[in-house]
């Protein structure tokens, strides 16, 4: 079934399901509210917005001393502002994985992106690192030390994923 299918179904049935409740009726049972349980691992972003706020510092290290910084403006402290809050953002987004029952799913910088059993190729383990791989697109990789995953947790859980799916799992 496709994606797009998939969308129109979940979305007629929330509009089914706010017609239902004004009535004072019980909702329909949704795809997204089903009994299947979703296990989410977040971890923390600390490389991105460092790097940043780094970006400013040398910007503005690099703009006040010029010759030329009484022309600036206030375009400046727009950058500048503008470049705290996109930190900001980045530190409030956490990355996440989250394992269902026949899918994972994880935060990308294009949005949230999940990958179906039948796109898995592989899941590697290391002390610190876990890859999914995908017969198409790149690898998937989620690292304690960028941003501080779970690993231990999230290689149980994809151990036991791996099996029930019949995916090769190797842990190194």
């Amino acid at each position: 079934m496709s994606r797009s299918w998939e969308r129109k179904v979940q979305k007629n049935q929330a509009q089914i399901n706010k017609q239902r409740k004004k009535r004072g009726q019980k909702p329909l049972m949704s795809a997204a509210s089903s009994t299947e349980s979703i296990d989410t691992y977040k971890g923390r972003s600390y490389l991105m917005p460092a790097f940043l706020l780094l970006f400013i510092l040398f910007y503005i290290i690099v703009t006040v001393t010029s010759d030329n910084f009484k022309e600036t403006g206030s375009m400046f402290w727009v950058t500048i502002a503008c470049y705290i809050v996109l930190a900001l953002l980045f530190t409030l987004r956490r990355p996440y994985l989250a394992v269902g029952r026949d899918f994972v799913r994880s935060r990308r910088f294009t949005g949230d992106r999940s990958i179906n059993v039948s796109n898995i190729k592989a899941i590697n383990v290391q002390k610190g690192y876990v890859v999914i791989e995908q017969h198409k697109g790149g690898n998937w990789v989620f690292s304690r030390v960028i941003n501080r995953y779970p690993t231990e947790p999230m290689a149980e859980r994809l151990r036991s994923f791996a099996g029930q799916h019949g995916i090769p799992f190797t842990e190194k």
